[in-house]
């Protein structure tokens, strides 16, 4: 059975402070997708030891641009601010998105933006006794949501396959920030595999999806459908080494959209979250935007049901 995991926060009004139910533990991740607004001085993501003003901070995130094109500062607070860590690099251009991955380590938070692994940040707090996020500033703000540190099962059945490991380092093709799962000798998800999404879409709606690659896989396929038909139909296809989107109307396809850069690696784990925008759909792999594909089936409300097929296995979804 898949674990509990938190529901993410839509399209919260900033400030915004929320509850991290359960308090951080070691591997889980917060992700924070949003886009810094235009002419921005400077916002900050923090998480806290409770919401009263006044109360201890673990980890200030704090991006300023009151110094040319911006930079970074960190920080704890515990009765008084410490001393800042400053990050000369501009890594949230004003105007633009981003998507910032805080992955709670032993004695660090990791921190990665945009899929990139950016900065440590050393623990003056412990972090069990964080409970709260604080999001204010100059920032608009998507979604915040939670990942939960994957379990670990033998994996006898899947040879290749990298297990999850908040240590995990870049030069296995992932960033380190990236909490990727693990997979059970008996696979928790059976393929095909169709789940209902409550209430079915809306904009700011995330869903996530975990697994692993077959190790010689032909082709997989998300699908995001409605009654008569799929609204959204992504197919990594290794056989070709493109990703094709599609939609299905009644029983008649559209036409393709082809990109030729494949994201996903053979035997390899992967997270996808699929982002609802009123006109779009975002899909990121890894961390990391790989398609932008605009509704051509419109009523969002109709769409209720996941579906995945196709050569790999699952560890996780959350609809």
């Amino acid at each position: 059975m898949a674990f509990y995991q938190q529901e993410p926060f839509y399209n919260p009004r900033i400030p915004f402070t929320g509850s991290i139910q359960g308090g951080l533990q070691e591997g889980k991740s917060i992700i924070v997708s949003g886009r810094v607004l235009p002419g921005a001085n400077r916002f900050h993501v923090n998480l806290q030891c409770g919401s009263r003003q006044g109360t201890d901070i673990a980890l200030h995130f704090n991006p300023r641009y009151d110094n040319g094109p911006g930079y970074i500062v960190t920080n704890t607070y515990q009765h008084s601010w410490g001393t800042e860590e400053r990050k000369y690099q501009a890594l949230f251009p004003t105007g633009y998105p981003f998507t910032l991955q805080i992955l709670v380590g032993r004695i660090s938070y990791k921190i990665s933006v945009n899929g990139n692994h950016i900065m440590e940040y050393n623990h003056r707090i412990p972090f069990h006794m964080v409970d709260t996020i604080v999001v204010d500033g100059m920032v608009e703000v998507n979604s915040i949501a939670f990942q939960n540190p994957a379990p670990s099962f033998p994996q006898p059945g899947f040879p290749g396959v990298i297990p999850a490991n908040p240590t995990f380092q870049p030069q296995y093709a992932y960033p380190v920030g990236y909490t990727m799962p693990s997979v059970p000798s008996a696979p928790a998800y059976t393929i095909p595999y169709k789940a209902l999404i409550n209430g079915g879409l809306r904009p700011g709606k995330n869903i996530s999806i975990q697994g692993v690659v077959n190790p010689q896989p032909h082709r997989f396929s998300f699908n995001l459908r409605h009654r008569s038909g799929v609204a959204f139909h992504y197919n990594p296809r290794f056989d070709e080494n493109l990703v094709v989107c599609n939609t299905l109307t009644g029983e008649r396809w559209g036409s393709e959209e082809r990109q030729r850069a494949m994201p996903f690696h053979k035997g390899q784990p992967f997270q996808v979250i699929i982002s609802c925008n009123p006109h779009h759909y975002n899909v990121f792999v890894n961390g990391k935007q790989t398609q932008t594909y605009q509704h051509r089936y419109t009523k969002l409300d109709d769409i209720d049901i996941l579906e995945i097929c196709g050569d790999v296995s699952l560890s996780s979804v959350v609809v």
